[in-house]
């Protein structure tokens, strides 16, 4: 470009006219050698060739798309997914955990150190008699919602279980919120039991996934879930609010309930009524249970499970009717 300027100004100069018009402000192309021109120029057939063959194998004389066009579009909208990494602009990983045998641990739920071994030593037979007139009043309640629930599935132990853990697991979350709200609002410990209760509600909840693996809900019966939480989860809340030790006693009696409910679970299935299925991955891997458990030993571990939670409430409500409150006494964390 600079001879091509140079150039200008000299024969402006040698013909005495302005040498301004003879500038160009054109971009010098360096000249295509022969045997890059003809490169180009086949690499461009050949791309135009490709793409029009292309096109006529995708689509048929119609228009419309043909099979091995689909297969292909398939195949790369697969390739794509599997390509596709999500990551993050913060740096949050999901750290890779695994195993005692070496394999990867598959849940994302729960991690291995919140994983135990049921204590089935447990006194299955406690209950609590009611003495009071609140006592008398919640252990009525519960009697009369166990009648409609035994009236609507009546030997469906599954569905039972199913709609039983959806209730079950309100009452940890409820009082667990109340007593952060209070511990935000007064300034002081709870004792624990913020953790204890919310360790009730996640481990309830992890009743219902197993049960739901082993149980595929009909849409009236979701419908139904749908119902029940919405009207349980408010009346508990108002309860909760109103008298914490009748919620807890309340929370007892069900859970009493949740035991003879399991029991005639696991009657139906050494009569053989039920079949002994395999037990859910899920069940094995969180209750820690051999590789061949089967339902029995799932149902028998939940059982378990719901004996120390009606042994929590009913402890929980022995404080408050002792005119204390749950934090001057230790919470029971890791009892499940």
């Amino acid at each position: 470009m600079n001879r091509v300027v140079l150039k200008s100004v000299i024969g402006g100069l040698a013909n005495g006219q302005n040498f301004n018009r003879y500038i160009s402000t054109a971009v010098a192309v360096r000249p295509l050698e022969s045997s890059e021109f003809l490169r180009r120029r086949s690499d461009s057939v050949l791309g135009a060739f490709q793409w029009r063959t292309r096109m006529m194998m995708s689509t048929g004389s119609t228009g419309e798309t043909t099979p091995f066009a689909e297969k292909e579009q398939k195949k790369e909208s697969s390739n794509d997914n599997r390509s596709v990494v999500i990551s993050s602009y913060w740096g949050i990983q999901r750290p890779k955990i695994k195993r005692e045998d070496g394999t990867e641990w598959p849940w994302n739920c729960f991690k291995p150190w919140e994983t135990y071994e049921a204590d089935l030593s447990i006194d299955l037979s406690k209950h609590h008699v009611p003495k009071t007139f609140l006592d008398k009043t919640a252990f009525r309640t519960v009697k009369s919602l166990r009648v409609l629930s035994d009236l609507y599935f009546q030997k469906r132990h599954g569905c039972h279980a199913m709609m039983l853990e959806t209730v079950a697991a309100v009452p940890g979350m409820v009082g667990g919120m109340m007593l952060h709200l209070k511990s935000l609002r007064k300034f002081e410990h709870s004792g624990g039991w913020i953790k204890a209760l919310l360790e009730e509600a996640e481990n309830e909840r992890m009743h219902l996934m197993t049960v739901v693996e082993l149980v595929k809900p009909a849409w009236h019966e979701r419908l139904l879930v749908l119902a029940v939480q919405g009207v349980f989860f408010n009346a508990f809340f108002v309860l909760y609010a109103l008298s914490p030790k009748v919620a807890h006693r309340v929370v007892g009696y069900l859970e009493e309930e949740a035991v003879h409910s399991y029991t005639e679970y696991l009657k139906d299935i050494e009569n053989g009524k039920i079949e002994n299925v395999k037990a859910p991955a899920i069940a094995i891997d969180y209750w820690r249970l051999p590789k061949d458990a089967t339902l029995h030993d799932v149902i028998t571990v939940i059982r378990a499970d719901e004996a120390h939670h009606r042994d929590v409430n009913h402890f929980a409500s022995d404080i408050h009717f002792q005119g204390k409150e749950l934090r001057e006494a230790p919470a029971p964390l890791g009892y499940h």
